[in-house]
């Protein structure tokens, strides 16, 4: 928790002069009557740190961070984005929340609403092994942290009570989290959530070639897009991300192959919507992702992100029109097989993420979800048809406003009929500001009851058990949560647990299917079965920064590890270590320059009024 002298908050970071600056309603002054105002230090310790720093605490770049992360796989490419600049200038990242300095906290508003699990104030005794959100702040106080909060919470929200005193973030804005948590270090409290433009228009947000640190070196999440084009009247995600702004396609492609030579063997396209993709850029998603399967090596995959009916609707089927003499137009379908083929193609999980939220027809209505369930069955009918073996995983929201007995028991019967392999099951939460949470809500002991049975809808199949016996090719990517196998996913994305193996890991291996689970499938590697090695790189050690060339890493040489004990190379002028590695250098430091100096100058002129007036 920032300890600054400084408490009001700062709607940008170029607002930054001095602690001492006088508010600009001070800075008024009638002819008759002038009273400097000066704000007084609570204490005579800021002063001293401010004057002569006498602790390592208060040189920027030298600091032990603890960087936290929820919500989806866009949030966790935006933290990993976030770690990496922040490693590449010299601090640490550390996995201990006690030992570090600042925590950063990348925070998300769609599941477990983040904004009461900040709020709240309640009683903690001692923490779990990894720290809940709902006592975060509470121990960050306690425990005298600084703190950066970023993620969808503060963007969507940035004027809420609990958040004063924080310095935040913007989604937006994460390449210039270095600044963010610099003035933090320094004790200000500093807000930056402007949008990024060209020319007036919204850009996809941060560059994507910022230096990067993976929570997994095998894997990469490239978000495509940021926004979307609905309205949900449940969403909250939309107040924080916008409207849809999507990157280049030229752009997107260089990443991933950036990605691939840093031995990256699977990539995750993200996005709050990947079928709207392109929209605002005069492109659509099936030409993005020819564009991409071009650059994948043989054995590496791509995994595609969630996207809604109407959008990928659009890309199965085409109505052509042909003239004719007599009838005008007659009305003649046509297939368009663009997306069935790309989930055809061998370097493409034929997986699909697709959420209904409900299968009641008024509920979707009042939900302004912009399809009707015929329109969710006929994607799903036609992937499966064209597409045999496609994983199809969806979203349910139970209890929404309005929602009858009647329109949850649709809502049953579509996951009986479909058996959804992956179904995310999530009781409604009004989210503040959002229409939803105006409407007349379902009693809490009804929404908790429907979750339930639905779960246990959900948990009265299994999917895999008809596989056992089934010889599938695997790429392994990581380790179980238990550390008892490695994790490996088959074509359709299904989960197969081989043994550790270490020559596994980041590699294609046949395996027989002996075992199945409700969410997983367990494999025995099949003997003298080659070990399929991608054609790409040595992966990056765990931690090592992304996105840093060989002469860059030769330039940077142990400022990467740098850490409290060994910060000599860091004292150097901030701007000549930006320099060296290649972030671009904020300007604030010549405006904070000038703004003192002006400062300074108008404090001199209202001293030399007030003593003639007093004359």
């Amino acid at each position: 928790m920032p300890s600054a002298a400084c408490d009001a908050l700062l709607d940008d970071i170029e607002d930054i002069v001095s602690q001492e600056d006088s508010k600009p309603q001070d800075r008024h002054f009638s002819r008759k009557n002038v009273v400097p105002k000066v704000r007084r230090r609570k204490t005579q310790v800021y002063l001293q740190e401010e004057n002569s720093p006498s602790s390592d605490s208060t040189i920027p770049g030298i600091q032990k961070i603890w960087i936290r992360t929820w919500g989806c796989s866009h949030n966790n490419s935006d933290g990993e984005y976030m770690a990496g600049q922040l490693a590449a200038y010299g601090y640490k990242i550390t996995e201990n929340a006690s030992d570090a300095d600042l925590w950063l906290l990348n925070s998300c508003t769609v599941k477990n609403p983040a904004e009461d699990h900040f709020r709240n104030s309640i009683k903690s005794e001692g923490m779990s092994r990894e720290l809940r959100k709902d006592v975060i702040l509470r121990k960050a106080r306690e425990e005298n942290k600084k703190v950066v909060l970023a993620g969808c919470v503060p963007q969507a929200q940035p004027r809420q009570d609990y958040l004063k005193g924080l310095s935040i973030i913007g989604v937006q804005q994460i390449d210039r989290v270095v600044e963010v948590v610099e003035e933090t270090i320094k004790g200000h409290s500093v807000r930056l959530l402007g949008q990024k433009k060209d020319n007036g228009k919204r850009l996809g947000g941060a560059p994507l070639d910022l230096p990067k640190i993976r929570k997994n070196p095998l894997i990469e999440i490239i978000s495509i897009n940021t926004g979307c084009l609905n309205a949900c009247t449940y969403c909250k995600t939309k107040h924080a991300r916008g409207s849809l702004g999507s990157y280049p396609i030229d752009e997107l492609v260089h990443r991933a192959k950036q990605s691939f030579q840093e031995g990256v063997c699977e990539i995750w396209l993200t996005s709050e919507d990947t079928g709207a993709y392109g929209r605002d850029i005069g492109t659509d998603l099936p030409t993005l992702l020819w564009n991409l399967v071009e650059v994948i090596p043989e054995g590496a995959m791509l995994r595609l992100g969630m996207t809604n009916p109407p959008y990928i609707l659009e890309h199965l089927e085409v109505l052509m029109y042909f003239p004719d003499s007599h009838m005008g137009f007659l009305l003649s379908p046509a297939l368009h097989m663009e997306m069935a083929k790309i989930l055809h193609h061998p370097r493409v999980y034929s997986f699909l993420h697709i959420p209904v939220q409900s299968a009641s027809d008024s509920v979707l209505m009042d939900m302004k979800r912009e399809y009707c369930v015929a329109d969710f069955k006929r994607v799903v009918d036609f992937l499966k048809e064209k597409v045999p073996g496609i994983t199809i995983a969806t979203d349910i929201i139970c209890g929404f406003p309005g929602e009858t007995e009647q329109d949850f028991q649709q809502t049953v019967k579509l996951v009986e009929e479909y058996k959804f392999p992956s179904l995310f099951i999530n009781q409604f939460y009004p989210r503040p500001g959002t229409p939803a949470a105006k409407m007349e809500q379902v009693p809490a002991h009804v929404k908790k009851q429907r979750t339930k049975d639905l779960s246990r809808v959900f948990h009265s199949y299994n999917p895999y058990e008809h596989k056992i016996g089934e010889r599938q090719q695997v790429l392994v990517t990581e380790e179980s949560f238990d550390s008892k196998f490695y994790v490996a996913h088959n074509r359709f994305y299904e989960q197969v647990l081989v043994p550790k193996n270490p020559p596994f890991m980041g590699k294609m291996v046949e395996v027989d299917i002996y075992e199945s689970g409700k969410h997983f499938m367990k494999g025995q590697p099949v003997l003298d079965a080659r070990v399929y090695t991608p054609s790409i790189s040595k992966p990056l050690a765990k931690g090592e920064v992304s996105g840093l060339t060989k002469e860059f890493r030769n330039r940077l040489g142990n400022h990467l590890s740098l850490t409290s004990s060994n910060h000599a190379a860091t004292q150097q002028d901030p701007a000549s270590f930006r320099a060296l590695l290649q972030v671009p250098c904020p300007d604030t430091a010549w405006r904070m320059a000038v703004g003192m100096a002006l400062v300074a100058l108008f404090a001199v002129f209202v001293k030399i009024y007030a003593y003639s007036t007093a004359q």
